[in-house]
């Protein structure tokens, strides 16, 4: 399965990463909108991990592009922030899963990736 993380803090990114590929996922990591969008442009991906916040471009357009370009990729959002937290991501973002914060321990996104990753068209 693979998955793609939009995450502008290279070592939380990493860290992600490492977990969820001990998993046996595929992981591609990004740090910001633009090479998230290169990356949706030419691959599927069953999950995304996208900081809500990111330190350049907007999670939200990416978000969008994917719901356009991939609407069966699930979207777990992380964030470090009380943005969103009254639940209306969900509003906004048609394949938003989950909304987690940033400190949630690695090996449980890993396995929040791999539950919302079973579901996807490309896994089943």
């Amino acid at each position: 399965m693979n998955v793609l993380i939009v995450e502008s803090d290279p070592d939380l990114g990493r860290l992600w990463q490492r977990h969820m590929e001990r998993q046996g996922l595929t992981v591609r990591l990004e740090a910001d909108q633009q090479q998230a969008i290169s990356a949706l442009q030419t691959a599927f991906f069953a999950v995304i991990v996208l900081d809500l916040v990111l330190s350049d471009g907007s999670a939200l357009a990416v978000a969008d592009y994917a719901s356009y370009k991939h609407p069966e990729a699930q979207i777990i959002f992380v964030n470090s922030t009380s943005f969103f937290s009254d639940g209306s991501i969900f509003e906004l973002c048609s394949n938003a899963r989950a909304f987690v914060h940033n400190s949630t321990p690695p090996e449980d996104l890993a396995t929040m990736v791999a539950h919302y990753g079973r579901h996807s068209p490309d896994t089943v």
